[in-house]
């Protein structure tokens, strides 16, 4: 038997994270609006706990994106009160190929992450980048 599994973001701004990363990985904001109605009328949640986002209803402090195709893990993004002070343990790669390597940097650039240097392991080549929060991910 397999065990499922998301990646869980903390962050700033879970709702600009979660947009930026859709974009990047060709994922879908996920959207619950009826679910979270339900959840404040069956008063487990209260209208301090959602805003208006995109013209839809969202959790204040936590956004989602997930794989249209449904077969790579979703990704959850919370809202964490203290700022990132170090460097990532955990990161991702994004493996697109060195033909298509600095096409995706730039695209990656357009929707605001920042280049922060090449790294290179044997015949092994990357651009480790950082997120609009400062996460660190590298392309490869």
């Amino acid at each position: 038997m397999s065990t499922g599994f998301q990646i869980a973001i903390d962050c700033a701004d879970p709702h600009r994270l979660a947009e930026f990363w859709a974009a990047a990985v060709g994922y879908e904001i996920e959207h619950h609006d009826d679910r979270i109605r339900s959840i404040i009328e069956a008063g487990f949640a209260s209208e301090d706990d959602v805003m208006e986002h995109g013209g839809h209803l969202v959790w204040r402090t936590a956004a989602a994106a997930s794989d249209p195709g449904g077969t790579r893990p979703r990704l959850l993004f919370q809202q964490v009160p203290e700022e990132k002070t170090v460097k990532n343990r955990v990161h991702l790669d994004l493996r697109v190929g060195d033909e298509r390597r600095q096409a995706e940097v730039e695209r990656l650039e357009s929707l605001g992450a920042t280049r922060l240097w090449d790294g290179s392991q044997g015949p092994q080549t990357w651009v480790t980048m950082a997120d609009p929060e400062g996460n660190e991910f590298c392309v490869a």
